[in-house]
């Protein structure tokens, strides 16, 4: 059913796996697509009341857009909907009504950190790392990926982390309350796995509603989050937006010297 990703059932629990490695899990197009997809396979199942989202190997949660991809293409790719469905992937972590933990295994950067602020909860391995990059590549995300994590980690270190793209351990996020824990690297997916099962045997009903509760405080930040797109959309076909894939994809550090501030 899927080329970019592995969706499984274990027990009470959907297993979803961002399967490119090759490319640290990053995501086009149809990555998206299918993550969409099996998100909302377990929302529709009666029988899953946990997800977990994880990413495939040891080096990579996800490290957001596929980069390389928009350097040769202009774009992320092709998908059975012609769209590239990121900010509704957003929204439906956030509504899926069931929780939604974050198994961190490696590189959690860009867009792939987004993905992983806004699960339930996060649970990362030692060797894990977090970050943002999207200045340092010709990208942003002013909508959930700055607004959200300020109301998780406060403003002066959500605005550090986009300000410098610098990369911080396991430890730093446990200490600014970015993960919930951190566990070596060989016990990641059973940790997952036991936080899972102690939520299944929860009111599902009651758990619904608060995750909905939860929402409620940030939910105008999906407003934000669509202009944040269309913003994007536009500074990507720009020569500045160009500069940051073109570096990226040649391994040169980008020149925004020419660009006016």
């Amino acid at each position: 059913m899927f080329h970019d990703i592995r969706y499984d059932v274990d027990g009470t629990t959907a297993v979803v796996t961002i399967d490119r490695p090759e490319r640290y899990n990053a995501l086009r197009a149809t990555t998206v697509e299918e993550l969409v997809h099996a998100f909302r396979t377990a929302w529709a199942d009666r029988g899953v009341r946990c997800v977990i989202l994880t990413g495939a190997g040891d080096k990579a949660f996800s490290t957001g857009g596929d980069v390389k991809q928009r350097a040769e293409t202009g774009d992320y790719g092709p998908s059975a909907s012609g769209l590239f469905e990121l900010d509704y992937l957003h929204r439906l972590i956030r509504e899926i009504p069931k929780p939604v933990i974050a198994a961190v295994n490696g590189l959690a950067i860009g867009g792939g950190h987004v993905l992983h602020v806004l699960c339930d909860i996060s649970i990362a391995s030692s060797t894990a790392r977090f970050g943002q990059a999207g200045p340092r590549v010709g990208s942003f995300d002013a909508g959930f990926g700055t607004t959200y994590l300020a109301r998780v980690i406060g403003e002066k270190r959500a605005r550090e982390m986009w300000y410098f793209c610098r990369q911080y351990d396991a430890d730093t996020a446990e200490r600014w309350g970015l993960v919930n824990t951190v566990v070596p690297p060989e016990r990641l997916m059973a940790e997952a796995h036991r936080w899972a099962a102690d939520v299944a045997a929860m009111s599902p009903t009651a758990i619904k509603v608060l995750k909905h509760s939860f929402n409620t405080d940030t939910e105008h930040q999906a407003g934000l989050a669509n202009v944040a797109g269309s913003a994007l959309a536009l500074f990507v076909e720009s020569e500045e937006g160009k500069e940051g894939a073109a570096a990226f994809a040649e391994k040169r550090k980008p020149d925004f010297s020419r660009f006016p501030a």
